[in-house]
């Protein structure tokens, strides 16, 4: 792999860990300022919603101009954003910010939801990156360390952005968020990426090409269904991830779960460079179903029994598998589609992919606690399985992540037999044996 490729990279995640750094720390400081949980709840839904809707939007700016350019048009966006900011907390009396329906509050939220927000081009550009500037038998493994540089990123956001605003307050993590990001800046501003010209094999790459980037996608059969699975297993994970903080509770006081929580993010690391020194593979896309069925017959068994340790080594595992099914996609995606249109297709997944997560995050909530947490406290499945499952409302919480495991197994094995996953194997497979001078 190329020095360039390792100086974007580490670029690249200074400017995650700044963005999810200011967004986790606001969140908390918000909270403690307000003790408001719509506010935080609110916060959440409209972070996960706008990187949903943006990724069409990014996508564009990364194909229509250089990767370095974008790059560093999204770190001067969020040093612009963080500083402005900075400005308004620096103004605004400490009572301006107690109440919730204050304007300067939400002004301020706005700035810095929109500063971390701009540093979602980079997760775009970069896996465009990796296909620029990697050979092809290496593009797993740098996406392994992509994945990687993610799982560093935030298992450092979240251990530090509480004890910043514990220790430091909200003052010292802006002046930290504009430091860093200037140093981001200066750094990528004297690398060197041999990116040449700007290809554009269509007309009008200047607005959000969707139907464009539609037929791109269906040129490739399967590669749809590919993005759309994808998509049903995000919505499908949503439901751990809204519930799990509740779950972990019930099982270990809240100091415990959040130094748990901090270690099991390990997994993050871990799987990512697992995938950096072995690959994928010769076939991503089997991996990325062989993964995802582990992952759910997991999901169905490690809340089996309400204990921590079974939780803990299930989470594990679980969060080890996530990185590489993002690098088989990424990996799948760069073999398929022309560089010229990866931004968009790369900014297309992610807004299908993600718009999942908030949709599940406002669903699940009255489930669990209408249907399932009463079935498992005095409803028919105290006698009918409480004798070997448990009850109480940690137990109705269990039995909603059992059965989404079993969903999320039967859907991938039913996926695997289809023929849009025979036909973009099969496809992904006669380019990879294809030399890169036959495809030239």
């Amino acid at each position: 792999m190329t020095k360039t490729f390792y100086a974007i990279l580490v670029n690249s995640l200074v400017a995650a860990l700044t963005n999810t750094f200011v967004w986790f720390a606001v969140t908390f400081w918000v909270f403690l300022q307000t003790q408001s949980v719509l506010a935080t709840s609110v916060m959440a839904g409209v972070y996960v919603g706008t990187v949903a809707i943006s990724g069409l939007f990014l996508g564009s700016l990364v194909d229509h101009y250089r990767k370095q350019t974008v790059m560093l048009l999204s770190s001067v966006c969020s040093l612009i954003l963080y500083t402005l900011a900075q400005i308004i907390f620096s103004s605004t009396p400490p009572s301006g910010f107690a109440d919730v329906s204050s304007i300067p509050l939400w002004i301020f939220i706005t700035l810095t939801l929109i500063g971390a927000i701009a540093g979602n081009i980079r997760t775009i550009a970069l896996p465009t990156l990796v296909t620029l500037l990697i050979p092809e038998a290496e593009r797993d493994k740098a996406n392994g360390l992509v994945g990687t540089a993610n799982g560093v990123s935030f298992l450092i956001a979240s251990i530090f952005s509480g004890l910043a605003i514990g220790f430091l307050g909200d003052y010292w993590v802006l002046i930290c968020a504009i430091a860093l990001t200037v140093a981001v800046i200066l750094h990528l501003a004297t690398l060197s990426i041999a990116e040449q010209k700007i290809i554009h094999a269509e007309h009008h790459t200047q607005y959000i090409d969707i139907r464009g980037t539609v037929r791109a996608i269906v040129f490739v059969p399967g590669l749809f269904g590919l993005i759309f699975f994808n998509c049903f297993n995000n919505f499908l994970g949503g439901i751990f991830m809204s519930l799990m903080d509740a779950y972990g509770l019930s099982l270990v006081s809240v100091q415990v779960w959040g130094i748990l929580w901090g270690l099991l993010s390990l997994g993050f690391i871990v799987g990512g460079l697992v995938i950096a020194k072995r690959g994928l593979g010769k076939n991503p896309l089997q991996t990325l179903f062989l993964a995802n069925i582990v992952m759910w017959v997991i999901a169905t068994g490690f809340t089996i029994q309400a204990s921590i340790v079974l939780l803990s080594i299930g989470m594990f595992v679980y969060l080890c598998l996530i990185p590489v099914v993002e690098a088989s996609e990424q990996t799948i995606l760069q073999a398929v589609i022309p560089l010229e249109r990866q931004g968009r297709v790369f900014g297309f997944a992610q807004s299908i992919e993600q718009a999942a997560s908030p949709l599940t995050a406002f669903m699940i909530g009255p489930i669990a606690q209408f249907i399932f947490i009463p079935f498992m406290t005095t409803g028919t499945g105290v006698n009918l399985i409480g004798s070997w499952f448990g009850t109480g409302a940690d137990r109705g919480i269990a039995l909603l992540f059992t059965l989404t495991g079993l969903i999320g197994l039967m859907v991938t094995l039913l996926a695997m037999r289809s023929p849009a996953y025979r036909k973009l194997s099969t496809k992904y497979q006669r380019l990879y044996s294809v030399s890169p001078l036959d495809k030239k």
